[in-house]
């Protein structure tokens, strides 16, 4: 952690301390199951639900949220588990059970689906105790607080991450939360909020996060590139050195945010991710937008945003700012609509609805809040933003061959590795025996033209000896970064009709070895 962390974190707790107090009657919700429906990219791959109809269990103790887990009939079997109270080290221990993998010292969500975390009554409060998602689908985790959560000192937790994901974690919406430290990296902590090694289709939302010296990432490394869509909106960021995000590949939307004090940098997108930043307003901060401490770039779509008391480095090295004067550098496509306050009331509207205990009020979109029992008497919406259509969820392969010319043919092709005596050519040569493998489990291939080329069905065929070893994957139009699918196996995919100049077939999962003889694209 860069010198005088310390001294600006303690500088900010005390200006939180002493700082106006907004006054909002609180309305803490008793409803079963999570309060409101996912937004952003949490809506995609076939959506995030939670526990939604499943059994409501109520926790005041690490140690029977792990219970509640491992009670299930299955791991998948959905279930609400309703916290209140504190949960700390004292009463977090591990819970043994088929249907869970639990841990002491941390609230565990590991190999596990359909399971919705809600804070009740007077308050959820993870005191020291951090939630690690693993190998993981379909979470919410709804108005709870996590503070303090360390990895160095004692007691440490969850490698210091206030909410941490790892390894294949698909849909997870994180919702009205406040995560919180005290300090940086020298004094224990890590990030509040982090996504690593192929975590998908994450949002966040009227959250909190502040007095840290790291906000969060997408990505641990810049070769971990397999994490992305992933929506920041309505959170305020206050008091945080960096990383607010650090976005590492992949693609986020971030929108109607509130940044305040971000002491060094703020998003900072590398090693190719690409952010689109909307309507968002940055305040008494620094180098909110660029790409820092590394010579691989990012790129940002920026529109709206407002720049108040916003101080800019020189670009030097490996410190290249995006302004003084922001511009945008790329193009995202958002497969969902979503609805943008105006930047001027963001101030406003974020410090009435974000974090946990404020009643899980949210933005009608014209600037003004609403509570979650709010029906079709409430203030009209305000414009609704919508691009191209969500993604296909788990479609099933055609069986038929396609029609047509195959477009890969006199093609070209590239990918994300390639694994020793493959090549990215095998894949559309027309040979059947020869194939392109990734260096790895999962991985892309792509097809690309020298001009925009309209595609409506590929044909994914699997060398011999391989069939079936592919499992989850996904279909990108590479030009935006929009799915246009995604399911399990190989075989023939059909989506809509689309133009453009490259088309990315991502896997990722496996059961083996992916070995594709031919990646064939059809315009019908």
């Amino acid at each position: 952690m860069r010198r005088h962390v310390a001294l600006r974190l303690l500088a900010g707790l005390a200006a939180t301390a002493t700082g106006a107090v907004v006054c909002v009657a609180l309305t803490t919700p008793q409803a079963s199951a999570a309060v409101g429906s996912a937004t952003g990219f949490a809506t995609g791959n076939g959506g995030t639900t939670g526990g939604s109809g499943g059994q409501t269990v109520r926790a005041t103790s690490g140690t029977q949220i792990h219970a509640a887990l491992c009670n299930r009939a299955s791991s998948s079997t959905p279930i609400i588990i309703q916290v209140e109270g504190t949960i700390n080290h004292g009463n977090t221990t591990k819970v043994s059970g088929s249907s869970c993998n639990t841990a002491a010292d941390v609230i565990e969500l590991k190999q596990i689906s359909n399971v919705t975390i809600l804070g009740v009554g007077n308050g959820a409060v993870f005191d020291q105790i951090g939630i690690h998602i693993r190998e993981a689908s379909n979470i919410v985790i709804q108005n709870v607080t996590v503070r303090n959560v360390k990895k160095s000192g004692s007691p440490t937790s969850n490698g210091g991450d206030a909410i941490g994901m790892e390894a294949n974690v698909r849909n997870v919406w994180v919702d009205h939360v406040t995560l919180e430290a005290s300090g940086g990296e020298s004094e224990g902590f890590d990030g509040l909020f982090d996504m690593k090694n192929n975590t998908q289709y994450v949002t966040l939302s009227y959250s909190i996060l502040r007095n840290s010296g790291r906000g969060g990432l997408i990505g641990s490394s810049e070769s971990d590139l397999s994490n992305g869509y992933v929506t920041f909106h309505h959170n305020l960021y206050e008091n945080i050195d960096s990383r607010a995000p650090l976005l590492r590949g992949g693609i986020a939307h971030i929108y109607n945010n509130h940044y305040v004090r971000l002491n060094e940098s703020g998003i900072n997108s590398r090693a190719g991710a690409r952010a689109k930043v909307d309507n968002n307003y940055f305040q008494n901060a620094k180098d909110v937008l660029g790409t820092f401490y590394t010579d691989q770039a990012g790129y940002w779509q920026v529109s709206g945003n407002i720049f108040d008391n916003v101080t800019w480095s020189s670009r030097s090295g490996d410190t290249n700012p995006a302004g003084p004067n922001p511009t945008s550098n790329t193009s995202v496509s958002i497969p969902y609509s979503f609805r943008l306050d105006a930047a001027s009331c963001v101030p406003s509207i974020v410090s009435q609805t974000a974090g946990a205990n404020k009643g899980i009020r949210t933005s009608n979109g014209n600037c003004t809040p609403q509570s979650p029992t709010a029906g079709p008497t409430s203030p009209t919406p305000g414009p609704t933003t919508t691009t191209t259509p969500p993604p296909t969820s788990n479609p099933t392969p055609t069986p038929s061959q396609p029609s047509g010319t195959n477009l890969s043919i006199g093609a070209g092709s590239d990918g994300s590795s390639k694994a020793s005596g493959t090549s990215y050519g095998d894949v559309r040569d027309g040979n059947m025996n020869t194939a392109w493998s990734p260096n790895g489990a999962t991985g892309q291939i792509s097809i690309k033209w020298d001009s925009a080329t309209a595609v409506s069905r590929i044909n994914i065929r699997e060398a011999s000896g391989s069939v079936g070893n592919i499992r989850n994957w996904r279909v990108l139009n590479h030009d935006t970064g929009a799915v246009l699918a995604s399911g399990t196996g190989a075989g023939v995919v059909s989506f809509t009709r689309t133009s453009m100049r490259k088309v990315t077939f991502d896997i990722t999962s496996s059961t083996g070895t992916p070995r594709v003889a031919e990646f064939e694209t059809y315009a019908s």
